[in-house]
């Protein structure tokens, strides 16, 4: 992401790829002014020539829209915005829906300004640059599960199960050799050579899995790091024990998932940590919290929704020195913030 221009109540931002749009999906709440290049039907241009109709044709043209509600699906390539049109040279008041995608330009403006929570997201985004999307392989000898790993979340790719059970078949390393070759064919078709990989597991058999890879011709850049468990929750610990840091240790989501872990672990040892409005708001009062991870989305929000209690929270703990993790939901640990009421806070000591 990158910014264009500063305006007086806002900012113009060109989205370079798919990890912008979830900044982008948040940046956009119902409220803002969001004015991009798009195209509208121009109904005067519709004429009736030899009793057939001739349909009004699509012009482009800049349109601001005051959004109503945005619609974002995870790893894919679009964010729609709809709203009420503001500024156009025509059909103003009527409906209208941004599709944003990579590569746009936008501009993004607010009464007043964009609002702190706003600003410090934008201000993360902008400097953490690009970074690139990674695959996690979980490899164990009778099963591979494939992940993409994106800035804001983990994304279920595929997953191999070696059929007619390779452990009890009289030739299981044959078995196990063919299903590692097709897996890896498989697994070289969906990462392209310049996009990272890091193959884990309980066991040695991800070793394995990586000479079939660079056999087959695979250039991509490999960590190969051992785990104490399989399946998932191998992948789970890759990002919270940070055994893959020098590829994923600078991903927003690796910042976010060792918080709320941490979060989850003082929690079963009754440490320092605070969860539930109430409790959080009293700790944020006291000036006693370190770091609160909040879902992105309930810092934002129409007038009815407790955004404004989240708000004055979040720069409450800002003001006393504390930091702000705007968390997605779109891994393992972001669904159990959800389930802890969507906010935690790590405590410099413990409260009443």
């Amino acid at each position: 992401m990158r910014r264009i221009k500063r305006l007086d109540e806002g900012v113009r931002l060109r989205l370079d790829d798919e990890n912008d749009l979830w900044t982008a999906s948040q940046l956009c709440s119902p409220g803002t002014q969001v004015g991009m290049l798009s195209h509208r039907r121009d109904s005067t241009t519709g004429t009736q020539a030899d009793s057939r109709a001739k349909s009004a044709e699509r012009k482009p043209m800049w349109i601001v829209l005051e959004v109503q509600e945005t619609a974002f699906q995870p790893f894919t390539d679009n964010l729609r915005v709809h709203g009420v049109i503001t500024e156009a040279k025509i059909d103003i008041g009527s409906h209208h829906t941004h599709v944003i995608s990579p590569g746009s330009e936008i501009e993004l403006t607010r009464e007043g300004g964009l609002s702190r929570a706003d600003n410090s997201l934008l201000k993360e985004a902008l400097s953490a640059g690009h970074r690139p999307k990674c695959g996690l392989l979980v490899v164990e000898s009778d099963e591979i599960l494939v992940f993409e790993v994106a800035a804001h979340g983990i994304r279920d790719v595929s997953q191999f199960t070696m059929r007619g059970g390779g452990k009890r078949a009289d030739d299981s390393t044959s078995v196990r050799k063919g299903f590692f070759e097709q897996a890896a064919k498989e697994v070289q078709l969906v990462f392209p050579e310049q996009m990272p990989v890091v193959l884990c597991g309980p066991g040695m058999a991800r070793e394995q899995f990586e000479k079939h890879l660079r056999n087959l011709g695979a250039k991509n850049q490999t960590i190969n790091t051992a785990t104490s468990i399989g399946g998932r929750a191998a992948a789970n610990e890759v990002l919270s024990e940070g055994l893959a840091d020098s590829l994923l240790g600078e991903h927003a989501l690796v910042q976010q998932v060792r918080a709320i872990e941490e979060g989850l672990k003082r929690i079963s040892t009754n440490g320092a940590v605070a969860f539930g409005a109430a409790s959080i708001e009293s700790a944020a009062g006291q000036g006693a919290i370190e770091t609160l991870i909040i879902e992105a989305s309930m810092l934002r929000g129409t007038e009815e929704s407790p955004t404004a209690q989240w708000n004055s929270i979040s720069n409450s703990v800002e003001t006393s020195g504390g930091k702000v993790i705007q968390a997605s939901v779109d891994h393992d640990s972001g669904q159990q913030l959800i389930g802890m009421g969507g906010a935690i806070a790590l405590l410099r000591w413990k409260t009443e």
